[in-house]
């Protein structure tokens, strides 16, 4: 090459460029603006990929899908859609970035025709920023929530909850009586996370946001706050804090695991998950889920990976990083449904 990628900012990336000599190959400095930086090891650049990628998609997500669209017959039409469409759209993203070295807004000098995917991508990223980050205050309430012997949604008798709550602990234990139309009762839990948490009793609708909820405001501004000290010095300290962000989930989800399959009727769970329903396979909203649950997962599209790539060094195997992180996305997935 005439000259190091990041000079790909002074000028669009053309098959001229690549193959032609450059009289100015001998001071490459006197062109080329400042390094971008790199990762400090590969391992950060494979942390923050399965970091990105594994998420609420995998936990959340591919269980109800499975659920609904066959069970284990799901994993035909899942795996065929990673291998036509989530591998090689996941490679393409990563070489992109790697070769140019360039956000996802410069990255499309190379093919200017294009230069709105850039502009698109960083709006949808914002616009996703948004909703993600008040799941992450939601979480942080729970967390707060928590820190107490007594759980406040675990029972009913608390000022936020109606007559129409049922507490299934005390029925089972014989305790209390309860409304002989049992299908319109409620469950503690629901009501604390509509009543307490959202306080939807104040709002009559959609139109009518109601008051601000201060504790949810606060929980917001630390979601916010905890992701400006990740990326405060850009790749130098993201690529340190993955190393817990994209480590401790699976902590998490194999005691999860751990505590799901010895409860009670875990194992007709299983078998439902399981268990292969291939009529499912004959429509065709089965494999538009699976391809779906694909492009949701593993976060193509957005321009993270691309992000992630171009502070790769030019050499990096992508390739191999590829095929781990796909399948180890693929194989969280899967698990995440016990």
């Amino acid at each position: 090459l005439p000259c190091p990628i990041p000079c790909s900012l002074t000028q669009p990336v053309t098959p001229e460029l690549l193959v032609s000599p450059s009289s100015q190959d001998g001071d490459l400095g006197s062109e080329c603006p400042e390094d971008r930086g790199n990762w400090t090891g590969r391992l950060d650049f494979l942390l923050s990929c399965i970091g990105y990628c594994v998420g609420l998609g995998n936990v959340w997500r591919f269980p109800y899908r499975a659920y609904t669209n066959g069970g284990g017959a799901f994993l035909v039409p899942y795996f065929i859609m990673l291998a036509i469409c989530g591998i090689p759209i996941f490679f393409m993203e990563l070489s992109l970035g790697q070769f140019s070295s360039l956000g996802p807004l410069a990255v499309w000098k190379i093919s200017p025709l294009f230069k709105g995917v850039g502009m698109g991508t960083i709006l949808i990223v914002s616009l996703v920023a948004i909703y993600y980050n008040m799941i992450i205050a939601y979480v942080l309430f729970y967390l707060f929530a928590s820190l107490t012997s007594d759980l406040p949604w675990q029972h009913c008798g608390n000022w936020w909850n109606t007559d129409l709550c049922l507490d299934h602990h005390v029925i089972k234990a014989g305790n209390t009586t309860f409304p002989v139309n049992i299908t319109n009762t409620v469950s503690p839990s629901e009501e604390y996370w509509s009543r307490y948490v959202l306080h939807i009793q104040g709002s009559s609708g959609i139109g009518d946001p109601g008051r601000i909820r201060w504790n949810l405001c606060l929980c917001l501004l630390l979601s916010w706050t905890i992701v400006y000290l990740c990326i405060l010095k850009g790749v130098k300290s993201s690529g340190k804090v993955v190393y817990f962000t994209a480590t401790f989930p699976y902590l998490i989800l194999v005691m999860l695991l751990v505590r799901g399959v010895t409860l009670e009727g875990a194992w007709k769970g299983i078998q439902f998950y399981l268990t292969p329903q291939f009529d499912h396979l004959l429509s065709s909203k089965v494999w538009i889920e699976a391809a779906l649950q694909i492009f949701y997962s593993l976060g193509v599209g957005f321009g993270g990976l691309l992000t992630f790539a171009s502070y790769n060094t030019f050499h990096q195997n992508i390739y191999r990083d590829t095929f781990i992180v796909t399948l180890g996305n693929a194989i969280t997935s899967i698990l995440a449904g016990f």
